[in-house]
């Protein structure tokens, strides 16, 4: 997936992602929101830990920016085991996974970042690897070709993808434990943003708090981001003091308004008001009238723009609903409050 390298609020990885070790919680106590999620890894790590038994397999999906690898890290402390970090795209061939797998000890955390970007030649040697802790692997070639099998060390996987449907079926049938991450809602946010000033040393009020929670899109990672940002305007244009009055200037400088949208989000709701009357419009038309890639809109701006109501999905295409035009100071056209109705 590309992303736009100048949009501040992605929540794509970058140099000052909160992967700070000293930001991101590294036992499922010191997490915040997340709440379901948690109290079902914590059963599954406590039954793990009474058999003496390696985790299951976990499956982690869901927006980016919302925890799936603090998870993976957290899961590999709780656990007292290694953690080995790779990504889809990283594992080009199968040989590069079979070295993986065979340098894991028992019990290691193998964790694969964007897993439905694996390639199906991979994926058929991840199979028995986290079913049958077993590698298959074909010595030679022709008619004197023959397979032989390696036993691995029990070992858990964890997988994260922002596209589960993406993901082949036989893969996400072999893992045991599947959770979804959501959105975080503002008081976790604010708790975020204050735990996060703690660690950095930073004085805010809450008012400040408030404001960069609120804006942060219910992301972690973005929140973050905020923070250190208007950290720096804090630091060149006030006392250092992060005030309520302080992080609304920083924030419009930003040109990130009231509920977190910014120039990105913007263009995506003006495009299809302006320029298709409001909608249906396909994502691909979309993307060529904003010169944005697809996977972008559809990972990164669509999520936060379903989730606040403001768009909506139909076989037919793309429509910007009545609470877009309200939030852009539009007046929505009638069709879009009749397309707004439910199919009788």
């Amino acid at each position: 997936m590309t992303e736009p390298k100048d949009r501040l609020i992605s929540p794509g990885r970058r140099d000052d992602d909160d992967g700070d070790l000293t930001i991101r919680p590294r036992y499922l106590h010191e997490m915040i929101g997340q709440n379901r999620v948690r109290e079902n890894l914590s059963i599954l790590i406590e039954a793990a830990k009474a058999r003496h038994e390696s985790l299951d397999h976990v499956l982690f999906y869901g927006p980016p920016g919302l925890g799936k690898t603090t998870l993976a890290h957290i899961l590999s402390v709780e656990m007292g085991v290694n953690l080995k970090v790779t990504s889809g795209p990283a594992i080009e061939r199968a040989g590069d996974l079979a070295a993986i797998l065979t340098n894991l000890q028992v019990g290691d955390i193998l964790f694969i970042d964007e897993i439905h970007r694996l390639g199906r030649v991979v994926e058929e040697v991840l199979y028995p690897a986290m079913e049958d802790f077993a590698l298959d692997l074909t010595v030679g070639k022709g008619p004197g070709a023959r397979s032989i099998r390696l036993k691995l060390p029990h070992f858990t996987a964890v997988g994260a993808t922002t596209r589960l449907a993406l993901l082949s079926a036989p893969l996400r049938a072999r893992f045991g434990a599947v959770h979804r991450l959501d959105f975080y809602e503002n008081g976790a946010m604010e708790a975020i943003v204050r735990r996060a000033a703690v660690v950095l040393d930073l004085p805010i009020e809450d008012g400040g708090t408030e404001e960069i929670a609120c804006r942060a899109r219910g992301t972690p990672r973005v929140a973050i981001r905020l923070l250190r940002r208007v950290r720096d305007y804090a630091q060149v244009r006030a006392d250092g003091r992060i005030t309520r009055a302080v992080a609304q200037q920083a924030l419009e400088l930003l040109e990130i308004d009231d509920l977190g949208l910014d120039d990105a989000d913007r263009k995506v709701l003006n495009t299809i008001i302006d320029k298709f009357q409001g909608g249906p419009v396909g994502l691909q038309t979309i993307s060529a009238s904003i010169s944005e890639e697809p996977d972008t809109i559809m990972d990164v701006v669509e999520p936060y723009l379903l989730q606040l109501g403001f768009i909506d999905r139909t076989p037919q295409g793309r429509v910007a609903t009545q609470l877009a035009y309200e939030h852009l100071g539009r007046t929505p056209p009638p069709t879009t409050a009749q397309a707004r109705l439910p199919e009788l």
